[in-house]
Protein backbone atom coordinates (compact mmCIF):
# COMPACT_ATOMS: atom_id res chain seq x y z
CA UNK A 1 0.00 0.00 0.00
CA UNK A 2 1.28 3.29 -1.04
CA UNK A 3 2.11 6.18 1.26
CA UNK A 4 -0.31 9.21 0.68
CA UNK A 5 1.83 11.95 -0.22
CA UNK A 6 0.76 15.81 0.50
CA UNK A 7 1.83 19.22 -0.11
CA UNK A 8 1.75 22.43 2.33
CA UNK A 9 -0.23 24.86 1.72
CA UNK A 10 -1.18 27.91 4.14
CA UNK A 11 -3.84 30.16 5.01
CA UNK A 12 -4.76 32.84 8.14
CA UNK A 13 -4.38 30.01 10.88
CA UNK A 14 -1.08 28.80 9.23
CA UNK A 15 0.09 25.62 7.45
CA UNK A 16 -1.61 22.73 6.50
CA UNK A 17 -1.32 19.51 4.82
CA UNK A 18 -3.30 18.70 1.65
CA UNK A 19 -3.44 15.32 -0.52
CA UNK A 20 -1.11 15.88 -3.32
CA UNK A 21 -3.20 14.91 -5.66
CA UNK A 22 -5.98 17.13 -4.74
CA UNK A 23 -7.38 20.05 -6.47
CA UNK A 24 -8.75 21.51 -3.32
CA UNK A 25 -6.44 23.31 -1.00
CA UNK A 26 -6.19 24.39 2.30
CA UNK A 27 -9.34 26.49 3.21
CA UNK A 28 -11.59 22.79 1.95
CA UNK A 29 -8.91 20.60 3.81
CA UNK A 30 -9.93 22.68 6.80
CA UNK A 31 -13.57 22.78 6.06
CA UNK A 32 -13.08 18.64 5.93
CA UNK A 33 -11.38 18.62 9.75
CA UNK A 34 -14.06 21.06 10.91
CA UNK A 35 -17.61 20.19 9.23
CA UNK A 36 -18.42 16.20 9.84
CA UNK A 37 -21.76 17.20 10.13
CA UNK A 38 -24.60 15.97 8.19
CA UNK A 39 -22.25 13.73 5.79
CA UNK A 40 -24.00 15.34 2.56
CA UNK A 41 -21.17 16.68 0.25
CA UNK A 42 -21.46 19.37 -2.06
CA UNK A 43 -20.63 16.39 -4.66
CA UNK A 44 -23.71 14.73 -3.67
CA UNK A 45 -25.09 17.73 -5.63
CA UNK A 46 -24.29 17.60 -9.08
CA UNK A 47 -26.08 20.54 -10.15
CA UNK A 48 -24.72 22.40 -7.11
CA UNK A 49 -21.48 22.04 -8.75
CA UNK A 50 -22.37 22.85 -12.00
CA UNK A 51 -23.74 26.03 -10.78
CA UNK A 52 -21.14 27.52 -9.18
CA UNK A 53 -18.76 26.43 -11.95
CA UNK A 54 -21.27 28.73 -13.89
CA UNK A 55 -20.65 31.43 -11.59
CA UNK A 56 -17.10 31.12 -11.75
CA UNK A 57 -16.90 31.01 -15.21
CA UNK A 58 -19.12 34.70 -15.71
CA UNK A 59 -17.19 36.26 -12.95
CA UNK A 60 -14.12 35.64 -14.82
CA UNK A 61 -15.35 36.59 -18.41
CA UNK A 62 -16.19 39.79 -17.36
CA UNK A 63 -13.24 40.61 -15.01
CA UNK A 64 -11.11 40.12 -18.46
CA UNK A 65 -13.82 42.01 -20.49
CA UNK A 66 -13.09 44.68 -17.90
CA UNK A 67 -9.52 44.64 -17.94
CA UNK A 68 -9.34 43.62 -14.32
CA UNK A 69 -8.21 39.90 -15.04
CA UNK A 70 -5.48 39.02 -17.22
CA UNK A 71 -6.55 36.91 -20.37
CA UNK A 72 -4.71 33.87 -20.48
CA UNK A 73 -5.81 33.61 -16.58
CA UNK A 74 -9.22 34.29 -17.78
CA UNK A 75 -9.14 31.79 -19.94
CA UNK A 76 -7.70 28.98 -18.33
CA UNK A 77 -10.17 29.58 -15.44
CA UNK A 78 -13.37 29.54 -18.00
CA UNK A 79 -11.75 25.89 -19.35
CA UNK A 80 -11.22 24.89 -15.82
CA UNK A 81 -15.04 25.34 -15.21
CA UNK A 82 -16.40 24.43 -18.73
CA UNK A 83 -14.73 20.88 -17.49
CA UNK A 84 -16.34 21.21 -14.30
CA UNK A 85 -19.86 21.89 -15.71
CA UNK A 86 -19.14 18.42 -18.05
CA UNK A 87 -18.57 16.45 -15.24
CA UNK A 88 -15.28 16.42 -14.44
CA UNK A 89 -13.55 17.25 -10.72
CA UNK A 90 -16.99 16.59 -9.17
CA UNK A 91 -15.44 14.60 -6.24
CA UNK A 92 -13.24 17.56 -5.85
CA UNK A 93 -15.52 18.93 -3.71
CA UNK A 94 -16.03 17.05 -0.62
CA UNK A 95 -17.14 20.13 1.84
CA UNK A 96 -20.16 19.24 4.09
CA UNK A 97 -23.41 21.32 3.24
CA UNK A 98 -23.44 21.75 6.58
CA UNK A 99 -21.35 24.25 7.63
CA UNK A 100 -20.40 27.87 9.32
CA UNK A 101 -19.40 30.66 7.82
CA UNK A 102 -21.81 31.42 5.48
CA UNK A 103 -21.01 29.33 2.85
CA UNK A 104 -17.39 30.41 2.82
CA UNK A 105 -16.01 26.91 2.79
CA UNK A 106 -18.46 26.49 -0.19
CA UNK A 107 -16.98 29.29 -1.90
CA UNK A 108 -13.41 28.26 -1.56
CA UNK A 109 -13.75 25.19 -2.33
CA UNK A 110 -14.60 26.24 -5.81
CA UNK A 111 -11.96 28.87 -5.96
CA UNK A 112 -9.18 26.15 -4.95
CA UNK A 113 -10.32 23.73 -7.27
CA UNK A 114 -10.62 25.74 -10.29
CA UNK A 115 -7.34 27.77 -9.43
CA UNK A 116 -5.66 23.91 -9.28
CA UNK A 117 -6.95 23.34 -12.36
CA UNK A 118 -6.51 26.31 -14.42
CA UNK A 119 -2.28 26.35 -13.04
CA UNK A 120 -2.51 22.65 -14.69
CA UNK A 121 -3.78 24.33 -17.72
CA UNK A 122 -1.26 26.90 -18.12
CA UNK A 123 1.84 24.40 -17.64
CA UNK A 124 1.85 25.13 -13.79
CA UNK A 125 1.67 22.38 -10.57
CA UNK A 126 -0.68 22.63 -8.29
CA UNK A 127 -0.35 24.88 -5.52
CA UNK A 128 1.77 27.25 -7.63
CA UNK A 129 -0.81 29.95 -6.35
CA UNK A 130 1.38 33.31 -7.87
CA UNK A 131 0.24 32.52 -11.54
CA UNK A 132 -3.46 31.76 -10.43
CA UNK A 133 -4.48 32.34 -6.69
CA UNK A 134 -8.08 31.09 -5.49
CA UNK A 135 -8.47 34.15 -4.16
CA UNK A 136 -6.68 37.31 -6.21
CA UNK A 137 -8.16 35.65 -9.54
CA UNK A 138 -11.01 32.81 -9.33
CA UNK A 139 -12.48 34.99 -6.86
CA UNK A 140 -11.77 38.60 -8.53
CA UNK A 141 -14.23 41.01 -7.61
CA UNK A 142 -16.49 38.43 -5.77
CA UNK A 143 -17.38 37.62 -2.14
CA UNK A 144 -18.83 34.43 -0.86
CA UNK A 145 -22.02 36.79 0.13
CA UNK A 146 -22.99 37.23 -3.56
CA UNK A 147 -21.00 34.21 -5.13
CA UNK A 148 -22.36 31.63 -2.59
CA UNK A 149 -26.48 32.24 -3.05
CA UNK A 150 -25.60 33.08 -6.73
CA UNK A 151 -24.42 29.30 -7.01
CA UNK A 152 -27.89 27.75 -5.14
CA UNK A 153 -30.30 29.71 -6.47
CA UNK A 154 -29.21 29.19 -9.91
CA UNK A 155 -29.08 25.38 -8.57
CA UNK A 156 -32.85 25.59 -7.60
CA UNK A 157 -33.65 27.08 -11.03
CA UNK A 158 -31.57 24.18 -12.96
CA UNK A 159 -33.41 21.39 -10.35
CA UNK A 160 -36.53 22.94 -10.94
CA UNK A 161 -36.61 22.11 -14.46
CA UNK A 162 -35.65 18.37 -13.33
CA UNK A 163 -38.85 18.41 -10.57
CA UNK A 164 -41.23 19.76 -12.88
CA UNK A 165 -40.73 17.27 -15.40
CA UNK A 166 -41.15 14.38 -12.93
CA UNK A 167 -44.29 15.97 -11.96
CA UNK A 168 -45.35 16.38 -15.54
CA UNK A 169 -44.88 12.76 -15.56
CA UNK A 170 -47.06 11.85 -13.00
CA UNK A 171 -50.21 14.03 -13.33
CA UNK A 172 -49.97 12.13 -16.98
CA UNK A 173 -50.07 8.94 -15.57
CA UNK A 174 -52.89 10.02 -13.58
CA UNK A 175 -54.78 11.26 -16.65
CA UNK A 176 -53.77 7.92 -18.17
CA UNK A 177 -55.75 5.95 -15.41
CA UNK A 178 -58.48 8.57 -15.47
CA UNK A 179 -59.20 7.69 -19.05
CA UNK A 180 -58.57 3.80 -18.32
CA UNK A 181 -61.49 4.18 -15.54
CA UNK A 182 -63.84 6.26 -17.12
CA UNK A 183 -66.81 4.00 -16.71
CA UNK A 184 -66.01 2.72 -13.53
CA UNK A 185 -68.76 3.83 -11.28
CA UNK A 186 -68.21 4.12 -7.57
CA UNK A 187 -69.17 5.90 -4.24
CA UNK A 188 -68.08 9.02 -3.46
CA UNK A 189 -67.06 9.86 0.01
CA UNK A 190 -67.21 13.00 2.70
CA UNK A 191 -66.28 13.01 5.94
CA UNK A 192 -65.33 9.38 5.29
CA UNK A 193 -69.33 8.81 4.86
CA UNK A 194 -71.05 7.83 1.37
CA UNK A 195 -72.02 10.85 -0.46
CA UNK A 196 -72.99 10.47 -4.11
CA UNK A 197 -71.55 8.22 -7.14
CA UNK A 198 -68.95 9.26 -9.25
CA UNK A 199 -66.55 7.35 -11.24
CA UNK A 200 -62.67 6.13 -10.74
CA UNK A 201 -61.97 8.08 -13.48
CA UNK A 202 -63.05 11.38 -12.15
CA UNK A 203 -61.40 10.38 -9.31
CA UNK A 204 -57.90 9.68 -11.18
CA UNK A 205 -58.29 13.14 -13.07
CA UNK A 206 -58.88 14.97 -9.88
CA UNK A 207 -55.91 13.93 -8.27
CA UNK A 208 -54.02 14.90 -12.14
CA UNK A 209 -55.28 18.41 -12.00
CA UNK A 210 -55.14 18.89 -8.32
CA UNK A 211 -51.09 18.60 -9.08
CA UNK A 212 -50.88 20.33 -12.34
CA UNK A 213 -51.64 23.57 -10.48
CA UNK A 214 -48.23 23.13 -8.56
CA UNK A 215 -46.91 23.32 -12.06
CA UNK A 216 -47.56 26.95 -12.32
CA UNK A 217 -46.87 27.68 -8.54
CA UNK A 218 -44.03 26.07 -8.91
CA UNK A 219 -42.57 28.20 -11.84
CA UNK A 220 -44.03 31.64 -10.31
CA UNK A 221 -41.92 31.29 -7.54
CA UNK A 222 -38.60 29.82 -9.24
CA UNK A 223 -38.96 32.65 -11.48
CA UNK A 224 -37.85 35.09 -7.46
CA UNK A 225 -34.57 32.69 -7.45
CA UNK A 226 -33.73 34.55 -11.00
CA UNK A 227 -32.70 37.74 -9.16
CA UNK A 228 -28.98 37.26 -8.70
CA UNK A 229 -26.67 39.68 -5.93
CA UNK A 230 -23.15 39.29 -8.27
CA UNK A 231 -20.94 42.28 -7.86
CA UNK A 232 -22.42 43.26 -4.48
CA UNK A 233 -18.95 41.72 -2.81
CA UNK A 234 -19.60 41.40 0.77
CA UNK A 235 -22.46 43.42 1.46
CA UNK A 236 -24.05 44.96 -1.43
CA UNK A 237 -22.07 48.33 -1.87
CA UNK A 238 -19.94 46.89 -4.79
CA UNK A 239 -16.37 47.05 -3.26
CA UNK A 240 -14.09 45.54 -5.10
CA UNK A 241 -15.75 45.09 -8.01
CA UNK A 242 -15.46 47.50 -10.68
CA UNK A 243 -17.92 49.57 -12.32
CA UNK A 244 -19.73 47.52 -14.72
CA UNK A 245 -18.89 44.19 -13.21
CA UNK A 246 -22.34 43.29 -11.74
CA UNK A 247 -24.57 43.84 -14.80
CA UNK A 248 -21.58 42.04 -16.85
CA UNK A 249 -21.56 39.06 -15.05
CA UNK A 250 -24.81 38.75 -14.62
CA UNK A 251 -24.92 39.07 -18.42
CA UNK A 252 -22.44 36.74 -18.70
CA UNK A 253 -24.01 34.21 -16.54
CA UNK A 254 -26.77 34.11 -18.43
CA UNK A 255 -25.29 33.06 -21.50
CA UNK A 256 -23.07 30.54 -20.97
CA UNK A 257 -25.77 28.81 -19.02
CA UNK A 258 -28.73 30.09 -21.32
CA UNK A 259 -31.18 30.84 -18.55
CA UNK A 260 -31.94 34.62 -18.04
CA UNK A 261 -31.10 35.96 -14.84
CA UNK A 262 -31.59 39.86 -13.50
CA UNK A 263 -29.25 41.78 -11.41
CA UNK A 264 -31.01 42.74 -8.37
CA UNK A 265 -32.05 46.62 -8.43
CA UNK A 266 -30.33 46.99 -5.05
CA UNK A 267 -27.80 45.07 -4.50
CA UNK A 268 -27.44 45.93 -0.16
CA UNK A 269 -30.98 44.89 0.23
CA UNK A 270 -30.71 41.82 -1.93
CA UNK A 271 -27.51 40.74 -0.19
CA UNK A 272 -28.92 39.48 3.32
CA UNK A 273 -32.79 38.86 1.61
CA UNK A 274 -33.96 34.97 1.76
CA UNK A 275 -37.41 35.77 1.00
CA UNK A 276 -37.40 34.04 -2.79
CA UNK A 277 -35.71 30.74 -0.92
CA UNK A 278 -38.88 31.12 1.89
CA UNK A 279 -41.59 31.41 -1.31
CA UNK A 280 -40.01 28.44 -3.20
CA UNK A 281 -39.96 26.07 -0.23
CA UNK A 282 -43.56 27.30 0.34
CA UNK A 283 -44.05 25.89 -2.81
CA UNK A 284 -42.56 22.34 -2.20
CA UNK A 285 -44.47 21.95 0.85
CA UNK A 286 -47.26 23.26 -0.87
CA UNK A 287 -46.55 20.54 -3.35
CA UNK A 288 -45.27 18.07 -0.61
CA UNK A 289 -48.93 18.63 1.48
CA UNK A 290 -51.20 17.68 -2.06
CA UNK A 291 -48.87 14.79 -2.67
CA UNK A 292 -49.42 12.98 1.19
CA UNK A 293 -53.23 13.46 0.76
CA UNK A 294 -53.39 11.64 -2.82
CA UNK A 295 -51.09 9.01 -1.39
CA UNK A 296 -53.51 8.58 1.76
CA UNK A 297 -56.46 8.54 -0.65
CA UNK A 298 -54.78 5.46 -2.51
CA UNK A 299 -53.23 3.76 0.87
CA UNK A 300 -57.23 4.15 1.89
CA UNK A 301 -59.00 3.43 -1.25
CA UNK A 302 -56.80 0.18 -1.21
CA UNK A 303 -57.70 -1.61 2.46
CA UNK A 304 -58.79 -4.59 2.54
CA UNK A 305 -58.61 -6.41 1.12
CA UNK A 306 -61.62 -8.00 2.67
CA UNK A 307 -62.28 -5.75 5.54
CA UNK A 308 -61.56 -2.35 4.14
CA UNK A 309 -62.78 -0.45 0.64
CA UNK A 310 -61.40 -2.12 -1.31
CA UNK A 311 -61.97 -0.07 -4.65
CA UNK A 312 -58.55 -0.64 -6.27
CA UNK A 313 -55.47 -2.57 -5.96
CA UNK A 314 -51.90 -1.23 -5.62
CA UNK A 315 -48.93 -3.24 -7.83
CA UNK A 316 -47.69 -5.42 -4.90
CA UNK A 317 -44.08 -4.61 -4.14
CA UNK A 318 -42.73 -6.29 -1.13
CA UNK A 319 -44.30 -9.15 1.55
CA UNK A 320 -46.00 -7.10 4.17
CA UNK A 321 -45.11 -8.92 7.04
CA UNK A 322 -42.79 -11.28 9.03
CA UNK A 323 -45.38 -12.46 10.29
CA UNK A 324 -48.43 -12.12 8.70
CA UNK A 325 -48.95 -14.73 5.73
CA UNK A 326 -50.09 -12.86 2.67
CA UNK A 327 -50.12 -9.45 3.96
CA UNK A 328 -49.04 -6.73 1.42
CA UNK A 329 -48.79 -3.48 2.07
CA UNK A 330 -48.67 0.30 0.50
CA UNK A 331 -45.00 0.42 0.69
CA UNK A 332 -44.82 3.03 -2.24
CA UNK A 333 -47.75 5.34 -0.98
CA UNK A 334 -46.01 4.63 2.31
CA UNK A 335 -42.62 6.39 1.56
CA UNK A 336 -43.99 9.10 -0.52
CA UNK A 337 -45.88 10.28 2.68
CA UNK A 338 -42.70 10.25 4.84
CA UNK A 339 -40.95 12.28 2.26
CA UNK A 340 -43.60 14.42 2.44
CA UNK A 341 -42.83 15.13 6.07
CA UNK A 342 -39.42 15.47 5.52
CA UNK A 343 -40.43 18.45 2.75
CA UNK A 344 -42.69 20.15 5.25
CA UNK A 345 -40.14 19.57 8.34
CA UNK A 346 -37.52 21.59 5.80
CA UNK A 347 -39.87 23.99 5.18
CA UNK A 348 -39.91 24.37 8.81
CA UNK A 349 -36.36 24.77 8.64
CA UNK A 350 -36.22 27.32 6.14
CA UNK A 351 -38.82 29.64 7.48
CA UNK A 352 -36.25 29.59 10.78
CA UNK A 353 -33.03 29.96 9.37
CA UNK A 354 -34.16 32.97 7.01
CA UNK A 355 -35.84 34.85 10.40
CA UNK A 356 -32.45 34.65 12.11
CA UNK A 357 -30.69 36.69 9.76
CA UNK A 358 -28.89 39.67 11.03
CA UNK A 359 -28.29 43.38 9.09
CA UNK A 360 -26.40 42.83 6.04
CA UNK A 361 -26.04 39.00 5.83
CA UNK A 362 -27.63 35.89 6.75
CA UNK A 363 -25.41 33.29 8.18
CA UNK A 364 -27.84 30.77 7.98
CA UNK A 365 -27.82 30.23 4.04
CA UNK A 366 -26.20 26.79 4.31
CA UNK A 367 -28.86 25.12 6.15
CA UNK A 368 -31.36 27.16 3.80
CA UNK A 369 -29.48 25.79 0.46
CA UNK A 370 -29.45 22.32 1.94
CA UNK A 371 -33.05 21.88 2.86
CA UNK A 372 -34.53 23.06 -0.01
CA UNK A 373 -31.54 20.71 -1.81
CA UNK A 374 -32.51 17.64 0.01
CA UNK A 375 -36.64 18.84 -0.55
CA UNK A 376 -36.34 19.15 -4.44
CA UNK A 377 -33.95 15.78 -4.45
CA UNK A 378 -36.34 13.72 -2.25
CA UNK A 379 -39.62 14.86 -3.95
CA UNK A 380 -38.15 14.66 -7.23
CA UNK A 381 -36.86 10.68 -6.60
CA UNK A 382 -40.45 10.00 -4.43
CA UNK A 383 -42.36 11.06 -7.72
CA UNK A 384 -40.83 9.44 -9.68
CA UNK A 385 -41.03 5.90 -8.01
CA UNK A 386 -45.13 6.56 -7.05
CA UNK A 387 -45.16 6.84 -10.59
CA UNK A 388 -43.45 4.04 -12.04
CA UNK A 389 -43.83 1.63 -9.12
CA UNK A 390 -47.40 2.26 -8.42
CA UNK A 391 -49.45 4.33 -10.39
CA UNK A 392 -48.79 2.94 -14.02
CA UNK A 393 -50.04 -0.61 -12.11
CA UNK A 394 -53.16 -0.10 -10.17
CA UNK A 395 -56.19 -1.64 -11.28
CA UNK A 396 -59.58 -1.44 -10.05
CA UNK A 397 -62.04 -3.60 -8.51
CA UNK A 398 -65.41 -2.77 -11.03
CA UNK A 399 -68.51 -4.83 -9.57
CA UNK A 400 -67.09 -4.14 -6.15
CA UNK A 401 -67.26 -0.61 -6.45
CA UNK A 402 -70.66 -0.78 -8.52
CA UNK A 403 -72.17 -3.74 -5.91
CA UNK A 404 -71.26 -0.36 -2.87
CA UNK A 405 -73.13 2.24 -5.13
CA UNK A 406 -76.16 -0.16 -5.27
CA UNK A 407 -76.25 -0.58 -1.52
CA UNK A 408 -75.27 3.29 -0.16
CA UNK A 409 -77.76 4.95 1.16
CA UNK A 410 -75.94 7.82 0.22
CA UNK A 411 -77.49 7.66 -3.49
CA UNK A 412 -80.87 9.05 -1.60
CA UNK A 413 -79.20 12.45 -2.10
CA UNK A 414 -80.11 11.78 -6.17
CA UNK A 415 -83.82 11.96 -5.00
CA UNK A 416 -83.69 15.53 -3.01
CA UNK A 417 -85.15 17.25 -6.28
CA UNK A 418 -87.93 14.25 -6.27
CA UNK A 419 -89.27 14.19 -3.02
CA UNK A 420 -87.36 16.77 -1.29
CA UNK A 421 -84.97 16.46 2.00
CA UNK A 422 -87.46 15.91 4.10
CA UNK A 423 -88.53 12.37 3.20
CA UNK A 424 -85.28 11.74 1.62
CA UNK A 425 -84.06 12.34 5.14
CA UNK A 426 -86.69 9.85 6.70
CA UNK A 427 -86.01 6.95 3.67
CA UNK A 428 -82.27 7.36 4.77
CA UNK A 429 -82.78 6.81 8.47
CA UNK A 430 -85.33 3.73 7.94
CA UNK A 431 -82.77 2.14 5.30
CA UNK A 432 -79.60 2.58 8.13
CA UNK A 433 -81.88 0.95 11.09
CA UNK A 434 -83.35 -1.58 8.98
CA UNK A 435 -80.94 -2.50 6.49
CA UNK A 436 -82.89 -2.16 4.09
CA UNK A 437 -82.68 -0.29 0.23
CA UNK A 438 -83.64 3.10 -0.36
CA UNK A 439 -84.60 1.57 -3.57
CA UNK A 440 -87.37 -0.66 -1.43
CA UNK A 441 -88.46 2.11 0.96
CA UNK A 442 -89.41 4.48 -1.95
CA UNK A 443 -91.25 2.43 -3.79
CA UNK A 444 -92.54 0.77 -0.18
CA UNK A 445 -93.48 4.54 0.80
CA UNK A 446 -94.97 5.18 -2.87
CA UNK A 447 -93.16 8.42 -3.05
CA UNK A 448 -92.27 7.90 -6.64
CA UNK A 449 -93.16 5.55 -9.25
CA UNK A 450 -90.97 2.50 -10.03
CA UNK A 451 -90.29 4.31 -13.84
CA UNK A 452 -89.15 7.08 -12.07
CA UNK A 453 -87.44 5.96 -9.63
CA UNK A 454 -85.34 3.99 -11.93
CA UNK A 455 -84.51 6.99 -13.83
CA UNK A 456 -83.43 9.53 -10.81
CA UNK A 457 -81.62 6.43 -9.67
CA UNK A 458 -79.85 5.34 -12.82
CA UNK A 459 -76.16 6.11 -11.99
CA UNK A 460 -75.14 8.15 -15.03
CA UNK A 461 -77.91 10.65 -13.97
CA UNK A 462 -76.06 10.75 -10.68
CA UNK A 463 -72.56 11.71 -12.25
CA UNK A 464 -73.40 15.57 -13.61
CA UNK A 465 -75.63 18.37 -13.67
CA UNK A 466 -78.60 17.37 -15.91
CA UNK A 467 -82.59 18.18 -16.47
CA UNK A 468 -84.78 16.98 -13.66
CA UNK A 469 -86.89 13.66 -15.15
CA UNK A 470 -90.68 15.27 -15.18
Amino acid sequence: MSEIKYRVESDLLGELQVPADAYYGVQTQRALNNYKISNTRMCDYPEYVVSIAYVKMAAAAANAELGVLDKNIADAIIKACEEIVAGKFHDQFPVDMMQGGAGTSVNMNANEVIANRALEIMGHKKGEYQFCSPNDHVNCAQSTNDAYPTAFRYTFVRMNKILVKSLTDLINAFRAKGEEFKDIIKMGRTQLQDAVPMTSGQEFIAFADNLEEEIANLERNVVLLKEINMGGTAIGTGLNAVPGFAELCTKKMSEFSGDTLIKASDLVEATPDTGAYVSYSAALKRLAVKLSKICNDLRLLASGPRCGLHEINLPPMAPGSSIMPGKVNPVIPEVTNQVCFKVIGNDFTVTMAAEAGQLQLNVMEPVIAESILESITWLNNAINTLREKCIVGITVNKEHCYSMVKNSIGIVTALNPYIGYKASTKVAKEALETGGSVYDIVLEKGLMTKEKLDEALDPSMMLGAHELFK
